[in-house]
């Protein structure tokens, strides 16, 4: 937006472009994720845009209703109109902090509901849209949002189950033919399987072990209120709530760890990872009998995770 110095302006309502301008870059400052910064940026943008064919009447919750029944009647997904009107909510909010906005017509901005969804996708994985916004979820800057990007990206980079991650142990996380992989996990069957891991993912890890002091063990760890390790392990339901966490926050209702899989063997496959390599990287039951047909050995340089399209935000 522009360099405009934010000045005092009745507490009705945002009229002027100048006062509208200055809380949008009170908005996008307040973002440390890049990807979040570009999402809401166009999200506020059109909204705007949208405000100022109505007149800039006061930005009131009917208002934001009218928005949000005109987004569902252009046929977005209820995962992007739930992304635009996080944005506006933020947008009022930080309007009112300033002066610019009655707080009484800001907690009503707020109030506006999100649009529900059926499902996360038919097949419940994720675009690859979604999935980077997943993992550009968390809040970095603690922790926690540490922890839990982790989490999501080996869940969703490497294919793992949710209990596969909750025991996932310092001495799964080994080079292998000059990569890092997950090595000798047990899974469905006591099946034991080896899962390549892209670059991005293991960035994830390494900023959430060196975080939080631990080199050894279990390695994805509960904490206490106060933010620091307790020092014992996550459990799968623990893994299932933090998969639930951020699906809410991005507009995913009812995500499962499980789509994650889904989402990492989906993405793999439009990315060009050959289905016998995934199906190894995943570890189903049939993998022994894909080896005898197609004669395949498992290939650790150009792996299913290395192709996903994601990655981390600066």
């Amino acid at each position: 937006m522009n360099d405009n110095t934010l000045t005092v302006y009745e507490p009705q309502t945002l009229t002027t472009p100048d006062a509208v301008s200055a809380i949008v870059d009170l908005v996008l400052d307040g973002l440390t994720s890049e990807h979040s910064r570009r999402a809401y940026e166009r999200a506020l943008v059109d909204f705007l845009a949208w405000h100022g064919e109505q007149g800039r009447l006061p930005l009131t919750k009917a208002l934001v209703q009218r928005y949000r029944r005109k987004l569902e009647d252009d046929g977005l997904a209820p995962s992007t109109v739930n992304l635009r009107l996080s944005a506006i909510r933020k947008l009022v909010q930080e309007a009112a902090d300033n002066g610019l906005v009655d707080p009484a017509l800001a907690n009503g901005v707020k109030a506006v509901k999100g649009v529900k969804s059926a499902g996360v996708r038919s097949g419940n994985w994720l675009t690859r849209e979604q999935a980077q916004a997943l993992l550009d979820a968390p809040d970095t800057s603690t922790l926690k949002g540490l922890r839990d990007r982790a989490i999501l990206a080996v869940l969703v980079g490497c294919g793992l189950r949710r209990s596969e991650a909750a025991g996932l142990d310092f001495d799964h996380v080994a080079q292998r033919e000059g990569r890092w992989c997950v090595v000798d996990l047990v899974g469905k069957g006591n099946r034991t399987r080896t899962v390549p891991m892209p670059s991005w993912a293991k960035g994830a890890l390494d900023a959430w072990t060196e975080a939080a002091g631990i080199t050894s063990g279990r390695v994805f760890r509960r904490l206490r209120k106060g933010g620091t390790v307790d020092g014992d392990q996550m459990s799968a339901q623990a893994i299932r709530d933090v998969v639930s966490e951020y699906g809410a926050l991005c507009g995913l209702e009812s995500l499962a760890a499980h789509d994650l899989r889904r989402t990492f063997a989906k993405l793999a496959h439009k990315g060009g990872a050959g289905l016998d390599q995934i199906q190894l990287s995943l570890g189903h039951a049939s993998i022994q009998t894909t080896e005898r047909y197609l004669g395949v050995a498992q290939d650790l340089t150009s792996a299913p995770g290395d192709v996903l399209g994601l990655r981390l935000a600066e």
